[in-house]
């Protein structure tokens, strides 16, 4: 229960709700906007031939598919995107994503057979923490889940889907 830290006046239950709703504000635009930039990351470092173009030209095509807004006339969005250049992500940008794809899904996994679940939790441990590097990491997740990470439990975290 939530309660104001003077008055002690306990927070009304229609503005807890509120709250809670307010967590999935714009994930749907959050999630474009982070895989368009990994769509630009990507182009970038799939070049096979030095780069001699038009920069925004060039990043406006790798961002399309997923740009919902006109672009701002006069800006070039990858010369200050210091992650895919000067950051040290090179060509890793969407490692973010995945990793949120992985962590979902496998959370789902404690949210299907209970959040303290001891055998779950002995199954992450032994399948994936304890081998760390010695396997390909998908043989290492698969050994966990059994199947392939899912985007269905990211897009129900966020919102997208129910």
């Amino acid at each position: 229960m939530g309660m104001h830290y003077k008055t002690g006046e306990v927070i009304p239950d229609d503005l807890i709700q509120k709250i809670i709703d307010s967590d999935k504000y714009q994930s749907g635009y959050a999630t474009v906007r982070q895989l368009s930039f990994g769509l630009n990351d990507m182009a970038w470092h799939s070049l096979k031939d030095a780069f001699s173009g038009d920069v925004v030209e060039f990043e406006k095509e790798a961002m399309k598919a997923t740009e919902l807004f006109p672009g701002v006339e006069g800006t070039a969005f990858s010369t200050g995107f210091s992650h895919i250049f000067d950051g040290g992500y090179a060509a890793g940008y969407y490692g973010y994503k995945w990793a949120e794809v992985l962590d979902a899904d496998a959370f789902d996994s404690f949210l299907e057979n209970g959040i303290y679940d001891k055998a779950t939790a002995t199954r992450f441990r032994k399948e994936i923490l304890e081998k760390g590097g010695t396997q390909h990491p998908m043989t290492l997740y698969k050994n966990f889940k059994g199947q392939e990470p899912s985007i269905e439990p990211l897009l129900k975290r966020s919102g997208l889907i129910k």
